[in-house]
């Protein structure tokens, strides 16, 4: 049985009538790429129930989820945006992660300790976010996202606002974390040298509708046209 079942998942914005059906491995990096509008980040919005469908079902480890609100389901998602509180230190800031309301007891302290360290910024507790580069920045919502111990990581284009070489040091972290963690990760790119560098399978999405999955090489060479279209082959 897989991981995370996507089956006849409805979703209708503006005029585009979206239908997806995925199947993702345990542990699994799985890249989701395809045109502006197609639906990619729509998808992350529905498995971590910011939208609700029309139809169909969500199930993470055979338990249908499709009705939970975000809270209670075992997702975590990554924005583009850090979505860090500027007046807050980056313990304060991971620590959200563990209770909102910062009502945090030795176990939980030692959690963000633990989160800081799996990332690279042990000394960084009490700086606050304006100290911080744009890196060390994604770093400290990829140590709130790790506090949550949810099994399934959604990344929508968390990296795309960074340089080069940044993005590519936060993409072998995260996936450094995938493997040690036991995540299962969703990664939304419009950069198909992410999906080629960190999922072993990537799922093409058009018009509201997964029209291919396999592995990342053989999506990204495929003689579809719409895969051709949005590489500009």
């Amino acid at each position: 049985m897989p991981f995370l079942e996507i089956e006849g998942l409805a979703f209708t914005y503006e005029d585009l009538m979206m239908r997806f059906d995925l199947a993702v491995e345990a542990g699994e990096c799985i890249g989701i790429v395809g045109p502006s509008g197609a639906g990619k980040s729509t998808l992350l919005s529905l498995i971590g129930g910011f939208e609700r469908p029309r139809g169909g079902a969500i199930r993470v480890g055979g338990v249908d989820i499709t009705t939970l609100p975000p809270a209670e389901r075992p997702v975590t998602t990554l924005f583009q945006d850090f979505n860090l509180f500027p007046h807050l230190s980056v313990a304060q800031n991971v620590g959200l992660g563990r209770n909102p309301g910062l009502s945090l007891d030795a176990a939980d302290q030692e959690q963000v300790a633990w989160a800081l360290r799996q990332v690279g910024l042990e000394g960084f507790e009490a700086r606050l976010p304006g100290q911080l580069s744009g890196g060390e920045r994604q770093r400290v919502a990829l140590a709130r996202s790790l506090i949550r111990h949810r099994p399934l990581l959604l990344l929508d284009e968390p990296f795309a606002a960074l340089g080069p070489a940044l993005r590519v040091e936060m993409l072998e972290l995260t996936d450094t974390l995938r493997k040690a963690q036991g995540l299962t990760v969703l990664l939304v790119t419009h950069d198909p040298n992410e999906a080629a560098r960190i999922a072993n399978r990537t799922a093409f999405i058009a018009e509201g509708r997964v029209v291919m999955v396999g592995p990342t090489r053989d999506v990204l060479a495929s003689d579809r046209p719409e895969v051709r279209d949005y590489l500009g082959r």
